[in-house]
């Protein structure tokens, strides 16, 4: 069949001369419930921005990042947010499918350690012969040994307790450790919301000391996006454009995100965005390049970083886990 005879197909099958085209239907995973940081896409919903880029985008949830990545692999979703690290150790798997992020949002990982000052820690140096509390599958503290060997901290001094997710913020609020590992926008904020005095709290984010990871990204089902390339464009477009609205006006952003969460509080999640927005989204390498992409040479310094703690068959490159073909050009990702 030559090339002409694929045209004509098109046109024959296509919308007629002033029809709308029917939209194109996306399957989008969160890892975790949705709260304020996931405004840019809730907002693309909200205010119409999938709409006009004629996308039909349905939101589930998973159970957690590796449930996320299962489904993109399957095909049961076309795209997830989920954090880029995590992928890593999925594609070193031999049999791993080549799911690939697209797009990064968060531009710094938000990785921290959550201290309160009455325990003696107002720095990272003071970790040292404390308690660090780690909650199970908390995959940001694989981070933790080259972050502690940069700063010239010895591991061994800071004793490792691990429990549930769930009892991670009681255990700081009640004295029971000195300090917790977790997410600055998470845990950080939650503490506020559990009686902790906010002058007794310090957060002592990761990339503050020198991490180099890149953190939540876009990553999508191959097929979905060698077969539906402009869709995978459209969905970056809106997303952008939904965080473009939520960094210029938080407080309506959070407004929008209220109506799709259960039991959200408007000062924590109105916390928990501006958090995101000024520690992961809105840095001064995205103001200098825009969002989305990857610099090779900060993902090969993270990837060694990562390397400390995690032993890859193989170490990726930035090509290997991340694919740039379907963002704008430069001049539609800047963010002022």
């Amino acid at each position: 069949m030559t090339a002409l005879s694929l045209a004509c197909i098109g046109a024959q099958t296509g919308p007629a001369a002033g029809e709308t085209a029917t939209p194109t239907a996306i399957q989008f995973t969160l890892d975790r419930p949705l709260d304020a940081s996931d405004a840019p896409f809730v907002l693309a919903s909200t205010r119409g921005l999938f709409r006009a880029e004629n996308l039909s985008v349905a939101t589930n949830i998973a159970t957690g990042p590796a449930d996320a990545i299962a489904r993109v692999a399957s095909g049961s979703s076309d795209l997830a947010l989920v954090d880029i690290n995590v992928l890593m150790r999925f594609r070193d798997k031999a049999d791993a499918a080549p799911v690939k992020a697209v797009f990064v949002l968060f531009n710094k990982a938000p990785y921290a350690i959550i201290a309160r000052k009455s325990r003696g820690v107002r720095a990272l140096s003071d970790m040292e012969g404390k308690t660090l509390g780690v909650a199970d599958g908390d995959f940001s503290i694989w981070f933790w040994p080259a972050l502690a060997h940069q700063n010239g901290i010895k591991p061994a001094g800071v004793k490792l307790a691990k429990f549930s997710p769930a009892v991670r913020e009681p255990m700081l609020s009640a004295g029971q450790v000195d300090a917790v590992n977790g997410f600055s926008y998470l845990a950080g904020v939650n503490l506020r919301d559990r009686g902790v005095p906010a002058d007794d709290l310090t957060v002592l984010r990761y990339a503050d000391y020198g991490c180099e990871a890149y953190g939540f990204a876009l990553i999508v089902n191959p097929a979905f996006a060698a077969g539906k390339p402009e869709a995978v464009k459209a969905f970056l477009r809106a997303a952008i454009a939904g965080t473009r609205l939520a960094i210029k006006d938080p407080a309506k952003a959070v407004d929008d995100v209220l109506t799709q969460m259960e039991g959200g509080t408007r000062d924590l999640e109105l916390a928990r965005l501006r958090a995101v927005i000024g520690d992961s989204i809105l840095t001064d390498e995205v103001k200098r390049s825009g969002i989305g992409g990857i610099d090779p040479a900060r993902f090969a310094r993270a990837v060694e970083q990562l390397a400390e703690d995690v032993k890859f068959r193989v170490k990726p490159a930035a090509t290997d886990i991340f694919d740039d073909t379907f963002l704008p050009a430069s001049s539609g990702r800047l963010i002022n």
